[in-house]
């Protein structure tokens, strides 16, 4: 059985907000290609979106609604951005632990 560390963390969660695991070993699996994409996807958009905050906090009557709304996109952002690295740093670790075993 694969140990829990070397599960790749997915860059979703499930319905109930618990995170998502891929066991595989290959990293060019279908599931593998799609969590590459998503986590792209996800950094794109985060990158978009500190491009809009320094824009919005620029003005200086930025309206309290748009504050709002950005502070929530970019608490998504951060949370999904946390997730590629962590996911990103386990894969990095578990390779370094793979290449001293061998």
């Amino acid at each position: 059985m694969t140990a829990f560390k070397e599960l790749r963390l997915l860059p979703w969660t499930g319905p109930d907000g618990k995170p998502c695991f891929l066991n595989t070993d290959d990293n060019d699996s279908p599931m593998s290609r799609l969590a590459d994409n998503m986590e792209s996807v996800q950094l794109g958009m985060a990158t978009d979106l500190l491009g809009q905050a320094v824009e919005i906090l620029a003005e200086a009557d930025a309206d309290p609604d748009d504050l709002r709304l950005l502070t929530k996109d970019l608490t998504g952002a951060l949370r999904d951005t946390l997730r590629v690295a962590t996911s990103r740093g386990q894969r990095l670790d578990s390779r370094s632990t793979d290449h001293r075993s061998h």
